[in-house]
């Protein structure tokens, strides 16, 4: 049975296993945090400098199966192809690209894979990513000039989502322009003003109400990392499941809805629009 471990005050993961398996060998608090035997709320863990906020429950001794599943996919959902572009429904639970060259898991390796006919492999490049636990579009490219091109005019395309959050906004819709900081060593977010701080505009608007939660449509002016997730915690309306910034619990609630842009070649308008799935609705209630 596993051990269990309030955190008292923020920490990072390495150094509060060593403090609170007192008489443990470091070699085997590391071991044990290498194979995939530490959860932190549930999900297991192996970063060393994983960062532990106040109240976070440590389990040591965890089983795999406890861990943060990634979704069989036999078949990405193709929702647009053309010689230089191609858009994706991603599942949620589903990295966007490898984090390491082992990984293989992933929307690219596996639209790749899904592409390629014969001995010659398919040419892919993301042109932006999701988090690996918010679904909805994500969109390639089939060269890197293409790539480039579209990244160009990336703060005029349109870029929608849905999200669902906790409790509900003072104002019904509102913008919110607070600059973002990425903290590499914690890689997490910071939100307000600093030197190294970059332009971020989120516009919200409430479309629905219950008990203690709430669905958003939000519109991103600007793509930074984690920009929702860290500017709906600012607000005080974390979205559901966001462990980083809120919460855990299920899957989070974040869904990339719509996509709109103009072709880099053809110069056509193209818009992209796909619903939420139903795991994603019933965490309203």
């Amino acid at each position: 049975m596993a051990q269990q471990y309030k955190v008292e005050q923020r920490a990072k993961l390495l150094p509060f296993l060593f403090e609170a398996l007192e008489g443990w060998s470091k070699k085997t608090v590391k071991q044990r945090l290498q194979g995939a035997s530490v959860a932190v709320n549930g999900v297991i863990t192996t970063k060393h400098d994983f960062i532990l906020m106040e109240n976070d429950i440590v389990e040591v001794g965890v089983v795999q199966k406890t861990g943060r599943a990634t979704p069989t996919v036999r078949k990405l959902e193709i929702i647009h192809q053309d010689k230089d572009l191609i858009a994706i429904n991603k599942p949620a639970g589903l990295l966007s690209v490898g984090t390491t060259k082992e990984t293989k898991d992933h929307a690219l390796a596996l639209l790749r894979s899904q592409l390629t006919r014969g001995k010659e492999r398919v040419q892919l490049w993301p042109v932006h990513r999701l988090d690996r636990d918010t679904s909805g579009i994500l969109l390639f490219a089939t060269s890197k000039e293409v790539r480039e091109a579209v990244m160009d005019t990336w703060e005029s395309t349109e870029k929608i989502y849905l999200a669902v959050v906790e409790g509900t906004p003072k104002k019904a819709e509102g913008t919110i322009t607070q600059p973002l900081r990425l903290d590499e060593k914690e890689y997490r977010i910071h939100v307000g003003e600093h030197p190294n701080a970059k332009k971020a505009i989120t516009h919200y608007k409430v479309l629905e109400s219950k008990e203690n939660r709430s669905l958003l449509e939000v519109k991103i002016d600007t793509g930074r990392q984690h920009q929702i997730r860290a500017h709906m915690a600012w607000l005080g309306n974390s979205v559901v499941g966001d462990e980083r910034y809120g919460t855990k619990g299920g899957r989070m609630g974040l869904h990339a809805f719509k996509l709109s842009f103009t072709h880099p070649v053809s110069k056509n308008p193209l818009t992209f629009e796909v619903d939420a799935p139903s795991d994603f609705y019933a965490l309203l209630n």
